[in-house]
């Protein structure tokens, strides 16, 4: 009995008499990783990436490939347009939102985190900073910085001249450069800071916390109204740190950390007497936490048990 793979999911189901699996569903199969990463990186939702990834389904079998010269680059477009559409509604949807918003973690594999370019442009960090873009200059950053699609790939997807796509890439660059951290930091570096946070954190130290968090970190927590958290960003180590330590004795809870990868980069697993509470993931520099993102939202936390494959090729 051969394989044949789900298109959407990518997995392996049995095929009996000796099948073949037709070109387009091996096409899309060929390039699922990446249309995922790149609604991913653009919708900041893994669920939402996976919608998309139907629609482009949905949408592909029924386009005449005999028309298509490259796949792959159809394929892309229509993920982009797909991504768009979302990404104005749940723009609109955001707004609603009980608290502050983060993107969902993914667990990844190793390969990812070896991948310096990936694994900066999946960084938590990072894809809050394309938070602040609109949905056109989000679009247009990710599948130029990221992807290296020509302007004019990009204008035939996103419905604008090339000399538009031009100067939004030029103003996204510019809102994304002002804003990203200063310096990129090794993952030993990120692991060295996670382990004095996760040391601090379970003997509820307070002065270690104040010695691994920057003056003016920032503390971003999302519980999306399920599970208790800050309703806005918390700035400064003091503010943070007494938060954090108060919070924990109040609660009276056996508080433990579980070093993993979310997103290509080093990060806390937090369990709360034995049970998945949410991750921590951190922006570092010069050694130091300067941003501490916290995910408790349970509807967010259902990619961590198994790896998310992303690629950008």
């Amino acid at each position: 009995m051969n394989e044949r793979r789900d298109a959407t999911t990518g997995t392996a189901e049995p095929m009996a008499g000796g099948g073949r699996i037709d070109p387009a569903t091996d096409a899309f199969i060929a390039h699922r990783n990446l249309l995922f990463t790149v609604a991913y990186e653009m919708l900041g939702s893994a669920a939402d990436a996976e919608d998309v990834l139907q629609e482009t389904w949905l949408r592909w079998v029924r386009v005449d490939r005999e028309q298509v010269r490259d796949p792959r680059a159809y394929l892309v477009r229509i993920t982009t347009r797909r991504s768009l559409d979302r990404l104005r509604t749940i723009r609109r949807l955001k707004e609603d939102y009980v608290g502050p918003w983060l993107p969902e973690p993914l667990l990844t594999a190793p390969d990812v985190a070896e991948d310096v370019e990936l694994a900066e442009s999946v960084s938590m960090a990072l894809m809050l900073v394309l938070e602040t873009l609109s949905p056109t200059e989000r679009v247009v950053f990710v599948l130029r910085e990221v992807f290296s699609i020509s302007h004019e790939e990009i204008a035939a997807a996103v419905g604008k001249s090339s000399a538009a796509v031009r100067q939004i890439a030029h103003r996204a660059r510019r809102h994304v450069e002002a804003r990203r951290p200063r310096e990129m930091v090794s993952p030993s570096q990120t692991r060295v800071a996670l382990e004095s946070l996760q040391r601090a954190l379970e003997t509820r130290d307070l002065q270690g916390l104040l010695d691994v968090l920057a003056p003016q970190v920032v503390l971003v927590s999302d519980g999306g109204g399920v599970k208790q958290a800050a309703p806005r960003p918390i700035t400064g180590a003091d503010k943070v740190a007494r938060m954090i330590v108060s919070g924990i004795g109040k609660a009276q809870v056996a508080l433990t950390g579980e070093p993993t990868v979310v997103n290509g980069n080093p990060a806390l697993l937090l369990r709360v007497d034995g049970e998945i509470d949410g991750v921590i993931a951190v922006r570092v520099e010069d050694d130091r936490i300067t941003g501490l993102y916290y995910v408790r939202n349970p509807q967010k936390l259902t990619r961590i048990a198994s790896e998310t494959p992303l690629t950008l090729r």
